[in-house]
């Protein structure tokens, strides 16, 4: 599989409830296929969630009325938020999803992350890391998500001559 996914405080069922099942496991491939060794990330993660339906006329994407933070794509109470820049996006993904949960707009959220870290690090499997970390924010993240973990590969850059 190209993306490891981790549940949380029963997402899985929600997302079962919600019959979206189908929809969020093909967005979450198709995002994988668009963005897999690609160096300019965002724009691209933005089209795929456009093109999937997660972008538009399903709901707002704002996450605070009056201000400029969105999420990455809401449809039927569930928002996707992510980055692959850094594994370090957890905390900020879990606050903006947090939010939306605690003021009745969300029942369940998925945050999209890079699975690469320091070769160095000394904290084993990041999906061992993730399971440890959303232990350690209970109570402050309380709320039922999804957590996917991505492995992008490394960005094909073309050499000298153009090819």
């Amino acid at each position: 599989m190209p993306f490891e996914m981790l549940h949380f405080r029963g997402s899985d069922e929600i997302i079962k409830q919600k019959k979206m099942r189908k929809d969020v496991q093909g967005t979450l491939e198709y995002v994988y296929d668009a963005l897999f060794e690609t160096l300019h990330k965002g724009e691209l993660f933005r089209q795929a969630l456009d093109e999937m339906g997660w972008r538009g006329g399903n709901g707002s994407l704002n996450i605070l009325e009056g201000r400029r933070y969105r999420w990455k794509g809401f449809k039927k109470s569930v928002a996707i938020e992510g980055s692959f820049a850094a594994y370090e996006f957890i905390l900020e993904g879990l606050l903006r999803l947090q939010i939306g949960y605690d003021k009745g707009v969300l029942e369940t959220g998925i945050l999209l992350l890079t699975a690469k870290r320091s070769e160095k690090t000394p904290y084993g499997s990041t999906s061992k890391m993730v399971k440890e970390e959303i232990d350690l924010l209970y109570p402050t993240i309380s709320m039922p998500v999804t957590i996917c973990l991505y492995d992008l590969g490394d960005p094909t850059l073309p050499d000298e001559d153009g090819g």
